[in-house]
């Protein structure tokens, strides 16, 4: 009787540990929720971002497990296109994402190694690289307004459509 009571304590105090998440003045960031821990491109340092920007039920599956569920995704494909386009993302990448001054982001050479898996591409997107590119994520590509950038959502879409260049790359492998 004493170890069933021992037991359930200990399960539960382990939950309540496990219940501590954090949070900032500008909002819960990732931590406990999703399984998925993004670092950075340029260091590889602890990358936080906003638990409540993941809105989307193909983002939410991204911060759990990293796997994008847009990839072979049609519509999915022709927003990320638009977005590609829209961002700017062509002046480095070209047209096609089949690289001009930046890379290609075809693979499956890639200038950063990480970018073969859709967690690291994800991470280089809404991060930015040190050489050169620039932070797209929501309120790190513009610090003066919080607002500005891409979405983990429409991060997901880019990919899927630079994805759909190379049948034999997913990025979910």
């Amino acid at each position: 009787m004493q170890a069933k009571l021992l037991m359930v304590l200990a399960i539960t105090l382990a939950s309540l540990i496990g219940c501590s998440g954090k949070s900032s003045d500008t909002g819960s960031v990732l931590s406990n929720e999703p399984s998925v821990a993004f670092v950075k491109t340029q260091d590889g340092s602890p990358l936080e971002i906003k638990v409540d920007l993941f809105d989307t039920p193909a983002a939410k599956k991204f911060s759990a497990t990293g796997k994008n569920s847009y990839i072979g995704n049609a519509d999915a494909i022709t927003q990320g296109k638009k977005l590609f386009q829209m961002y700017s993302c062509t002046q480095c990448h070209g047209g096609d994402a089949q690289g001009q001054t930046g890379p290609s982001l075809h693979g499956p050479d890639f200038h950063y190694a990480k970018n073969a898996t859709n967690k690291g591409m994800f991470e280089t997107i809404w991060n930015g690289t040190n050489g050169g590119m620039g932070a797209k994520g929501k309120g790190l590509m513009d610090p003066t307004d919080a607002t500005n950038g891409l979405t983990p959502d429409n991060v997901l879409q880019i990919q899927a459509w630079i994805r759909s260049h190379n049948d034999k790359l997913t990025g979910n492998e």
